[in-house]
């Protein structure tokens, strides 16, 4: 059973509030699953939207059967289930008419480090919060860092981005690989830090994983929720720079113990700030 397999099969079997919040370039349903309460704060908690980082996804179904004590969080295992796939199963797994473009755009056949979706964007570079201002922003398709055509341009970024409209939520965290490092800035109001640092304490104490400033990084989609919203979001690195992406499964035991119990730790400490 491949990656997508198995999150559309936790998708099948959970009996909590689920739906299909949007589909991807190759036309992948999106799946969201609630854990928790839908009473208290609610987050938002997504996954693999670089498609090398796919094992952060694993953990996603780890945090569903973990589930969370208090408040909710929508779990989305799987932002970016065409760049996923092609990681792990290379151009085989992509409509016949994209593979000669991506393999092209890729310089070979080995797809293990692509980070992008299926139409060469990397989705945490397209959304539109100061977009196409980062460092490494490049501007025609590529593995990486391709900021797209326009910003929201990517169907994944769009599904992800009315999604997050509709729920509304108190806080949202993306999880990447690697560094073991938390991202939780972005132009905020000076107002709104000692919150958002808070809960960024909470989950840094939780994973011990420490704060870090990241310079002249733009359109993501942690960036987004704080420039729009005006609410904490936040990007956890999970995994020792020493390891090698991608990351497979047999990096879990490495990830799991610091990463199991973060939602559980975050929400709590959104309840105990007031949040």
């Amino acid at each position: 059973m491949d990656l997508y397999e198995r999150v559309q099969e936790e998708y099948r079997r959970h009996r909590g509030e689920k739906t299909v919040y949007g589909t991807s370039a190759e036309g992948r349903p999106l799946f969201a699953m609630h854990i928790g309460s839908l009473a208290g704060p609610q987050g938002i908690s997504q996954y693999a939207i670089h498609g090398r980082e796919w094992a952060t996804g694993l953990i996603g179904l780890y945090h569903v059967q973990r589930g969370v004590p208090c408040g909710g969080i929508w779990i989305l295992p799987l932002s970016n289930p065409d760049g996923a796939m092609l990681s792990l199963e290379g151009a085989g797994s992509v409509s016949r008419e994209r593979r000669n473009f991506l393999t092209d755009v890729n310089g070979g056949t080995d797809f293990s480090l692509w980070k992008a979706n299926a139409r060469a964007v990397d989705l945490n570079v397209n959304f539109d919060a100061r977009w196409g201002t980062g460092a490494r922003n490049v501007r025609t398709p590529a593995p990486e860092n391709y900021i797209g055509p326009t910003p929201r341009s990517e169907p994944e970024t769009r599904a992800l981005i009315a999604f997050t409209e509709r729920i509304r939520p108190d806080f949202t965290v993306s999880w990447h690989t690697k560094g073991e490092e938390i991202y939780w800035e972005f132009h905020q109001p000076l107002a709104a830090r000692p919150r958002d640092r808070r809960l960024a304490s909470a989950l840094s104490k939780s994973t011990g994983y420490p704060l870090k400033r990241v310079r002249n990084s733009a359109g993501g989609y942690k960036d987004w929720c704080i420039s729009a919203l005006g609410i904490p979001a936040f990007t956890v690195e999970a995994g020792a720079d020493r390891l090698s992406h991608p990351l497979t499964e047999e990096a879990l035991p490495a990830l799991l113990p610091r990463t199991l119990d973060a939602l559980c730790d975050l929400v709590r400490a959104a309840v105990r700030f007031g949040k």
